[in-house]
């Protein structure tokens, strides 16, 4: 699928590309909504029901996955309640093969993600993948989520790389796309970022179920 003598960086999403996405819909879907109905007196569905309206307002947005933005709107601790079900933070299938593999071919591997940097700690204390990292790259650090065409301009600045010569792997489609548009040569997209949920289609991007469809051999 992949001649990796053509490639000297490597871009990795973290949230349902190296990470099981089953941790961050429960706790949006499922655990804060409880915790709202709970603090509001509200019922659990009426929780559902504002909740869904708030996020798809700001869906693709850098609110969308701000912890500090969603705790000042909820009156909630979001980081706090994050903790509460860190249990369920899970490395996908051959993640850790994968990562072994690629810092032994000596390319540059680098965690490009939109997720809150109070997040991102609390899944690389759990997950402890942060060693196989050359540089870790978070849009809030950037100002810009990665859906917008911009963010890839202010990523070059701080972390320069070959267009042609790069890898970049994610679940989000519209991320994808905006990658293809800044003309990154290599896309590849996880078709089961949730490993209790449906597969997606790969919607014209080359695509995985899982990393062990690219390790050499």
């Amino acid at each position: 699928m992949i001649d990796w003598n053509q490639i000297d960086t490597i871009l990795l999403d973290m949230d349902g590309t190296l990470l099981d996405l089953h941790f961050d819909n429960y706790f949006w879907l499922e655990h804060v909504p409880r915790r709202y109905a709970e603090s509001r007196g509200f019922s659990l569905e009426q929780a559902k029901d504002e909740l869904l309206g708030r996020y798809r307002s700001v869906e693709g947005t850098l609110e969308w996955y701000c912890v500090d933005h969603w705790s000042r709107e909820l009156g909630l601790d979001i980081a706090l309640l994050k903790a509460e079900v860190d249990h369920l933070i899970a490395v996908h299938p051959h993640v850790v093969d994968f990562l072994e593999s690629a810092r032994s071919w000596e390319k540059r591997i680098v965690l490009v993600t939109n997720a809150h940097q109070k997040a991102l700690a609390l899944k690389m204390e759990r997950t402890k993948l942060h060693g196989y990292f050359d540089a870790v790259i978070c849009s809030h650090d950037l100002g810009l989520p990665k859906e917008e065409p911009t963010f890839w301009d202010k990523f070059q600045q701080i972390e320069p790389f070959e267009k042609s010569r790069a890898l970049f792997v994610d679940d989000s489609l519209s991320v994808l796309e905006s990658a293809r548009d800044y003309g990154i040569g290599y896309l590849l997209r996880v078709l089961k970022p949730d490993t209790r949920g449906p597969a997606r289609d790969s919607e014209g991007f080359m695509a995985i179920d899982d990393f062990s469809a690219i390790l050499p051999g």
